[in-house]
């Protein structure tokens, strides 16, 4: 029984760096499917937040999620943090710091809280024996910590690491861990159908822009 961990971004920034947006109306419980073809899926836990300052890109993406839930059920677990107001000290056009007379600060937006409780939810699983294998789809080497606290806890429970494309290859070995890319052909056969009803008759359709 395999207990999958994705960080969404992640993901989706690997995903549109190489397809642009082919394959974001993803179903990520059947992407677990193909890349543990042996294993039953215990849980897909997705970690994301909600963007902020784009009002079309927050909808498309609450669609997402609501069709996620809608036909998976049980099997997908949706955790939504949030983003936060971060002041750069670097100016937006230049990128220098304080060398030009561009203006010098500007408001952007960071996520907050998905990273941690990501690597929380890897090792409480692991100690709670929740499933018997885990799956990590991320390229981020801030879950390295969360990686190793939970071959501590579970030394014997395997640990996977599905990068998504297009990430950089220091995140290619982990000792005690199998890693390895995501291929395009996992990303194809692991989509949503273009639209889903829930049970009150509601339509989550594949956004436009998202193909």
């Amino acid at each position: 029984m395999v207990t999958a961990y994705i960080d969404g971004f992640n993901l989706y920034y690997g995903m549109k760096s190489a397809y642009r947006r082919k394959y974001m109306w993803l179903d990520v419980v059947e992407l677990v499917r193909q890349l543990r073809p042996h294993d039953q899926v215990q849980v897909v836990r997705y970690f994301t937040a909600i963007v902020k300052e784009e009002p079309a890109a927050a909808a498309n993406q609450t669609t997402y999620l609501d069709a996620l839930r809608t036909h998976n059920g049980a099997l997908v677990d949706v955790r939504v943090g949030r983003f936060r107001n971060k002041t750069i000290g670097r100016c937006k056009v230049c990128r220098k710091d304080f060398l030009c007379t561009c203006p010098t600060t500007y408001q952007t937006y960071e996520e907050k809280e998905t990273d941690v409780a990501l690597g929380v939810a890897m090792v409480e699983d692991a100690a709670l024996g929740v499933g018997d294998v885990s799956l990590l789809i991320s390229a981020d080497s801030d879950m390295l910590p969360a990686v190793r606290s939970l071959q501590r806890i579970a030394p014997n429970r395997p640990v996977y690491v599905a990068l998504p494309p297009s990430n950089q290859p220091r995140f290619r070995s982990i000792q005690g861990a199998g890693v390895f890319y995501i291929r395009e052909s996992a990303l194809s056969k692991a989509q949503l159908p273009p639209a889903i009803n829930d049970a009150t008759g509601r339509k989550y359709a594949r956004p436009v822009k998202w193909s």
